[in-house]
C-alpha cells in the first residue's frame, strides 16, 4: 500500500493511501478549493458516513438531498457543496454502471497508459487535464503504471517535475508545486496583458 501524504493530515492521507474510490474523489474536489482541503473531504466524507472505506454503490444509490446535506457539513467538503455532491454521485454511478463499483476496475485489466487516460477522462467531471493529472499520481505514487503512463500523462508524467498533486509528498513538494502554479499564473497574466495592449 503506498503511503500518500497529499492532505498533509494524517487520518485523510491514510484513507488516500488505501481507498482508491477516496482519491478519485479527492481528484474530483481539487478544483477551485484549496488542494489539501480537496483530498482532505473524503476523510470526512467517510466518517459523517460512518464508514470505513467509501462504497460507489453507497454513495451511487443515496438520495441525492442527503448527500448534498452530507456535503454541506459544516465544514463543507468543497466551496460548491451541491454541485459537488452531484457530481461524486455521477462519478459513482458511471463505477457502478461500468467498472463493478470498483475504481481499480479503470487499470484492472492492464490497459495501456492511453487507454486508462481515456478511461479517467469519460468520468464525470474529469477533463483531459485533471485526468493526465489523476494518471500521473496513479504511476508515481500508487504504484499503477501501465505501458506508456508517462506518455499519456503528458508534461505531469516528466519525473521529478513539481507541477500538480501528483508530485507532493509532503510540506517541502507542497510548497515547490504552489510556487510553479504561482509562477504559471503569473505568466498567463502577463500573457494576457500583452495581448490587450
Amino acid at each position: 500500500m503506498p503511503t500518500l501524504r497529499i492532505a498533509q493530515d494524517d487520518a485523510a492521507d491514510e484513507l488516500l493511501s488505501r481507498d482508491p474510490l477516496a482519491l478519485l474523489i479527492g481528484m474530483l474536489l481539487d478544483q477551485q478549493f484549496p488542494m489539501e482541503r480537496a483530498f482532505g473531504a473524503p476523510r470526512l466524507l467517510a466518517d459523517r458516513l460512518r464508514v470505513d472505506t467509501l462504497s460507489a454503490e453507497q454513495l451511487a444509490s443515496m438520495d441525492s438531498d442527503e448527500l448534498v446535506r452530507v456535503f454541506q457539513g459544516p465544514p463543507a467538503l468543497h466551496r460548491y457543496p451541491g454541485s459537488m455532491a452531484a457530481r461524486a454521485q455521477e462519478v459513482c454511478r458511471a463505477l457502478v454502471a461500468d467498472y463493478d463499483g470498483q475504481v481499480a476496475g479503470l487499470w484492472a485489466d492492464g490497459a495501456e497508459g492511453a487507454t486508462l487516460l481515456k478511461r479517467l477522462n469519460a468520468l464525470p467531471g474529469f477533463g483531459a487535464q485533471k485526468s493526465k493529472i489523476f494518471l500521473a499520481l496513479l504511476g508515481k505514487q500508487y504504484g499503477i503504471t501501465p505501458s506508456g503512463w508517462r506518455e499519456a500523462a503528458g508534461d505531469y508524467g516528466l519525473e521529478g517535475s513539481r507541477r500538480s498533486v501528483a508530485d507532493i509528498t509532503g510540506p517541502e513538494s507542497l510548497a515547490e508545486v504552489r510556487a510553479f502554479k504561482q509562477k504559471q499564473k503569473q505568466g498567463a497574466k502577463a500573457a494576457k496583458q500583452t495581448a490587450g495592449n
